[in-house]
């Protein structure tokens, strides 16, 4: 890396030209990059990093390196993590029992077991429609739902043919479960219920398949 980083045009840690600013205070590129991520309130792109440090895509990623390298090892309290496509920086994993004491009162509840089922379905079958959701669990969901919108782990997607709001998962999503796009989701085939949660779910499934292909125009 420290080849690579010395072959730019530019170095890396060439101080910033800003007007104004004392010499000794100015940043380098991979402490500029550091503190937009800290600033912002969402995952940044290479692409966003690029256009605020007038840079280039090489530097940036030569930075975001330069920052993963310097949190590994317990060095820091945060550690670069890629999320929903872009980069943020997040708690160190050794830091987990200290947070949990200090925010030991929740800022929100946790999810019910309705409003969980509800986010799953809709996360690995987006775009889903709100009567399917409620198919495929066998009650109401308007409660759960509701909720989920509220606080923005789902957003209205439109409206299905048949003029029913259709839901999918938020950036929010992403950030709250670790996820680096749907094609991080756990695989399902993983998941190993019992012989009767199994014959609930093949039962669910096929009556919401069933409901589906009735639904569908005839030719």
């Amino acid at each position: 890396m420290n080849d690579a980083i010395e072959n730019l045009d530019e170095p890396l840690e060439a101080p910033d030209p800003a007007e104004g600013i004392p010499e000794h205070q100015r940043l380098g590129l991979p402490a500029k990059v550091e503190a937009l991520l800290f600033l912002s309130n969402e995952p940044l792109t290479v692409a966003q990093l690029v256009e605020a440090c007038e840079s280039s895509e090489s530097k940036i990623e030569q930075a975001l390196s330069v920052i993963e390298e310097d949190c590994e090892n317990g060095k820091r309290g945060v550690v670069l993590r890629k999320l929903s496509g872009g980069f943020t920086l997040a708690s160190a994993p050794g830091v987990d029992a200290a947070a949990k004491r200090l925010f030991a009162k929740p800022r929100t509840p946790p999810l019910t077991q309705a409003q969980a089922e509800c986010l799953a379905i809709i996360a690995y079958l987006q775009p889903v429609s709100r009567p399917e959701v409620a198919r495929i669990r066998g009650v109401s969901s308007e409660s759960a739902l509701t909720t989920l919108l509220e606080r923005g782990l789902v957003a209205d997607a439109g409206r299905s043919k048949f003029g029913a709001v259709i839901f999918r998962t938020t950036e929010l999503f992403d950030r709250l479960f670790g996820l680096d796009g749907l094609d991080a989701l756990p695989d399902v085939t993983a998941f190993d219920p019992s012989p009767d949660d199994e014959r609930d779910l093949r039962e669910r499934l096929l009556k919401a398949g069933e409901a589906r292909e009735a639904a569908q125009p005839q030719s």
